[in-house]
């Protein structure tokens, strides 16, 4: 028996994932992906763009400390000044990897780089060079890879090996190629490019016109030897090749694979793994999985159809695939409700995918006590809307305190709202809007001091029920930078208000603005006259 091919799988939820808009994450959310996407297996970490932002290299820097088993990588572009910051977030990791990329199509070099195809490769080379200096694992990718001239795109990968390059990566960068030609593509470097048996051959498929994972696994059947790809198929535009989609092809059409590679096809990936995975990165990211979603998708595993619903109860191979089990889609009905003790809570979240501390977890468990008292049954769904609030932690400049709002079809609608800083001070105001919601972010926005731009607002049930919770997400925008905040409750407005304060707690984290926006609350709360009554008011806000 012939040995298994191993495929490596890169993964870049963390950065072309974040640069989806309204995907940003914080520090601790990054740290909670990375924790889980090593638990899953994955070979490389791409943990963000060091140079980007202070937030990106302080988030890259805490990966590179915290988590091991994975490669942890940073992008570079090919500038010193890149690469030295991508040294210096990484340095203190395991396995670190530095990557670097420049364009190298006719169209990119004329127009964005206004360079000769002669002056990119001495660049690429140069760079790759300087990056060994710090690392010997170094990864260089020809950005626009599948709009390059094929021979060129040969001389530089080449030349980058040379220079000591370990890994070449093709992007399909606008996601262009269709599948025959990208895997065309990557067999004629395989057969061009003299020295490429040195270097890992890898792939990186963006899903413009739809063939991300088409064109990934088109690649590896014509050499590739590593993917890049993202939980969910996150990413800039239409997406990144899904990572989960990927494996799971390969697993499930192992036989496909052997007969047109030759040999059995390998990954390091727990697929037990991936429900976990894809949940917490929609939960942080608030970025729905689309309910026909392949793999992971709501609707992946259902049966409505009479005809199917009898096949699967003679014989579940009838119409599926697939096990569920073997993404770790939870099937066993233990039922938690408020008799539920702590060792079955702990279970069910571990089966989850969570895995919180001591102390994050009996906080939730106390969420949970008093939603058990509201609800007969608390669902797995019920259980991840929870989980929210306590994984992965993000640190809050204000907390909701509580409201009190006077709206009906025939007044203007008024809000007070009451929100605790950090410091543990109270502060209140109240504003009128067009409707109970628009009235309370009113109020926030006058005690937090700034005025972010709302650019989405949702509220969906979490579950089935009058007695379902509500969840809400919002995007905000604030000094040009999106942010996206979610809330869940039993009242849709509570929801809607901890949704706001969650995404104005992630710029305020961002952006450094709670100590001047507290200071500044306190003056206007002092020289505002509130609207409210004595009796009116809360007593514990006044």
């Amino acid at each position: 028996m012939s040995i298994p091919r191993t495929i490596r799988i890169f993964d870049t939820t963390l950065r072309d994932g974040e640069q989806a808009p309204g995907c940003s994450m914080n520090q601790g959310e990054k740290l909670e992906v990375a924790k889980i996407l090593a638990e899953l297996g994955v070979d490389v970490i791409e943990a963000g763009f060091a140079i980007a932002s202070p937030g990106d290299f302080a988030s890259i820097q805490e990966i590179a400390r915290t988590v091991r088993g994975p490669i942890i990588a940073s992008l570079s572009r090919a500038a010193e000044a890149d690469i030295d910051a991508s040294w210096g977030a990484l340095h203190s990791a395991e396995r670190p990897r530095i990557h670097v990329f420049i364009a190298t199509s006719p169209i990119h070099m004329t127009y964005k780089l206004r360079m000769k195809p002669d002056e990119v490769v001495e660049k690429a080379v140069a760079m790759v060079k300087y990056a060994r200096k710090y690392c010997p694992d170094v990864e260089f990718s020809a950005e626009d890879a599948s709009r390059s001239e094929p021979a060129f795109l040969c001389r530089i990968l080449t030349a980058v090996i040379e220079a000591g390059a370990s890994t070449v990566n093709v992007p399909d960068t606008v996601g262009y190629a269709m599948p025959g030609e990208f895997g065309a593509l990557i067999s004629a470097i395989r057969a061009s490019t003299p020295n490429i048996d040195k270097a890992v051959l890898s792939v990186h498929c963006h899903d413009d016109l739809g063939f991300a994972v088409a064109n990934s696994l088109a690649a590896i059947e014509a050499g590739a030897d590593q993917v890049e790809c993202t939980i969910n198929g996150i990413g800039e535009r239409a997406g990144n090749a899904a990572l989960e989609e990927i494996v799971m092809a390969m697993r499930t059409r192992e036989d496909y694979f052997r007969a047109s590679c030759g040999r059995t096809l390998h990954c390091n990936i727990d697929t037990t793994k991936i429900y976990a995975a894809s949940r917490l990165v929609a939960t942080v990211t608030g970025s729905r999985v689309q309910t026909n979603k392949a793999i992971v998708g709501e609707n992946a595993f259902a049966h409505e159809a009479g005809i199917h619903q009898h096949g699967m109860l003679t014989n579940r191979a009838t119409y599926e695939i697939m096990a569920p089990e073997s993404i770790g889609l939870p099937r066993n009905k233990i039922v938690l409700g408020k008799h539920s003790g702590k060792h079955a809570f702990s279970e069910r979240l571990k089966e989850l995918g969570f895995h919180l501390d001591a102390e994050r977890e009996m906080h939730l468990f106390d969420a949970f006590k008093v939603l058990a008292d509201k609800k007969k049954v608390v669902t797995d769904r019920d259980l991840e809307a929870l989980v929210r609030d306590a994984v992965p932690a993000r640190p809050a400049a204000w907390r909701l305190h509580r409201f009190i709002i006077n709206s009906g079809s025939t007044i203007t609608s008024t809000s007070a709202v009451c929100l605790v800083s950090a410091e543990g001070k109270e502060y209140e105001q109240v504003a009128i809007g067009d409707g109970p919601i628009d009235a309370s972010f009113n109020a926030i926005d006058k005690i937090v001091d700034i005025k972010p731009v709302l650019e989405a607002f949702s509220l969906d049930s979490v579950t089935d029920g009058k007695d379902a919770q509500g969840e809400a997400r919002v995007r905000i925008r604030q000094a040009d930078r999106v942010y996206n905040g979610r809330g869940v409750s039993t009242d849709i407005v509570e929801a809607s208000l901890r949704a706001y304060l969650d995404a104005i707690n992630a710029a305020i984290d961002d952006i450094g603005l709670h100590e001047n926006s507290a200071t500044a609350s306190a003056e206007r709360t002092q020289s505002t006259t509130n609207i409210l009554t004595a009796t009116e008011r809360s007593p514990q806000c006044q």
